[in-house]
Order: structure tokens, then C-alpha cells, then sequence
């Protein structure tokens, strides 16, 4: 389902068996900017959350410092959103694919259009992961 301000896209979650619902943002965020397999993502999402002396899941949310730590082993890196006067930044200011980190989410975004499974188009963005070749 597409609408002007989202695209449905659950990161392959349901292909995976997966039922219900779960605080999986960053599972399905990674497996959706890297284009890789969601059980791959949350495999290694949930080590490195226990890595981390967390538990060993990825389905009630991540610290930014454990998501940070996975999207650095595959090249991509932080940078903060784009400053505006008299505005937030929101997910149809950013370029390319990124993965933006909102309040308590993260959500792939491609060319401005979140990739979610529930409209955060207009959800402020804090900062974004990017990968050097999405740089323009």
C-alpha cells in the first residue's frame, strides 16, 4: 500500500512466519535500507543487543548505541538532520535511503518516502544512518 506520505513495507516480518505485532522498528528498518533478509537483521540485531548485556532480542526495541554499533559493520554512519528555520526535519527532507531515527523509532526512508508499517511521515527526525554510496 503506498499513500502520498508512507509506503507499507513490514521489512519481510510476515514472509518470515512472524505473527502480531512487535517493537521491531530497527529490524525492519535495516532489512529494508540494506536490502537484506529480516531474519539475518534480527539475528544479528538481537546478538549484538546481548553483546551489549541486554537480552537477546530485537522485537522490544534497541538502544541507539547497539543499532549504531550493527549499521557501522555495514558501512553506514550517522549524521544529524538537516537544520530548518521555524521546522523539524521530517522523513521527506532527507535524500537517497536512509534510516532515520525518530521519537522511540526508526524507520527506512527511500527518496523521502518512509517504508513502514504505519505513517511516520510526519514523526520529527532526529538523524540519519547513511551509507556512503547513497551520498550524492
Amino acid at each position: 500500500m503506498t499513500n502520498s506520505n508512507f509506503t507499507f513495507n513490514d521489512g519481510g516480518r510476515a514472509a518470515s512466519g512472524r505473527k502480531g505485532s512487535a517493537g521491531d522498528c530497527g529490524v525492519r528498518a535495516m532489512a529494508i535500507a540494506l536490502g537484506l533478509d529480516y531474519d539475518v537483521c534480527y539475528k544479528e540485531l538481537a546478538q549484538a543487543n546481548k553483546d551489549s548485556g541486554y537480552e537477546k532480542s530485537a522485537r522490544n526495541g534497541l538502544h541507539k548505541s547497539v543499532y549504531e554499533k550493527v549499521l557501522n559493520k555495514h558501512g553506514w554512519f550517522w549524521m544529524a538532520a538537516p537544520k530548518f528555520e521555524g521546522r523539524k526535519c521530517k522523513a521527506a527532507d532527507t535524500e537517497g535511503v536512509c534510516i532515520a531515527r525518530m521519537a522511540r523509532h526508526y524507520c527506512a526512508v527511500i527518496e523521502g518516502i518512509p517504508q513502514d508499517t504505519f505513517d511516520s511521515s510526519q514523526k520529527m527526525v532526529y538523524g540519519i544512518w547513511v551509507n556512503a554510496i547513497n551520498i550524492g
